[in-house]
């Protein structure tokens, strides 16, 4: 095998590999940049790593908190509007109540889609219009997270308007969540918790003022 010139038993040296390539102007400029980075934020890790003891009780804490204020809007998403009203939002000499002709356009509204037969339609309307009625007046009362349940836990309401807001919110959450189709007896519930909060302040005005009601 030896003899044979086919085969080669010496070592073969490798040609040294070529040098790397000269970086770039971008490589250049992206390398500066992240030393300096590193020299900017190297304090702060150093201070984190050194505060890490306490920090991760810190987070901790504030994780707790935060779970604890998601539980208790899921178990009672009125509470943070019972707070409200602790904090100073209380009852007031301007306790909200809807407007005469708003109220009175809303329900013409809403009964031309019952009488149509979209009850569903006709209940979510008393409940999008009524809350943007308070928006408009009162829109230090209404976040776009705030639920109708949390409006009627607000004691600045008459209690009828709390009534109304627990009946037509029921409505429709069987609507929305439960996916039950709306049947003519829910929407004459929510017509009429809507109708005694609203027309009856408006009759007992004109009552007032010997005026019948328009």
């Amino acid at each position: 095998m030896r003899a044979d010139s086919d085969i080669q038993f010496a070592p073969v040296t490798a040609p040294p590999p070529p040098p790397p390539p000269e970086p770039g102007w971008f490589a250049q400029l992206l390398d500066r940049l992240l030393g300096w980075l590193g020299d900017l934020l190297g304090p702060v890790g150093t201070m984190l790593g050194q505060s890490w003891w306490w920090l991760q009780w810190a987070l901790a804490g504030a994780a707790a908190l935060f779970a604890l204020a998601l539980l208790v809007k899921l178990v009672d998403p009125a509470w943070f509007g019972r707070r409200r009203n602790a904090a100073g939002d209380g009852p007031s000499e301007s306790v909200w109540e809807p407007d005469t002709a708003a109220a009175a356009a809303l329900l013409e509204d809403a009964d031309r889609l019952a009488a149509e037969g979209r009850y569903d339609a006709a209940v979510h309307l008393l409940l999008r219009r009524s809350i943007a009625q308070i928006r408009d007046v009162r829109p230090d009362w209404v976040e776009p997270s705030t639920t109708a349940r949390e409006l009627a836990a607000l004691s600045a309401l008459p209690d009828a308007a709390r009534t109304a807001f627990r009946v037509i919110a029921g409505r429709v959450e069987a609507s929305l969540f439960a996916l039950r189709t709306l049947e003519r007896g829910d929407w004459e519930a929510a017509r009429s918790a809507y109708a005694e909060f609203a027309l009856a302040r408006i009759e007992a005005r004109a009552a007032a003022t010997g005026m019948r009601p328009a």
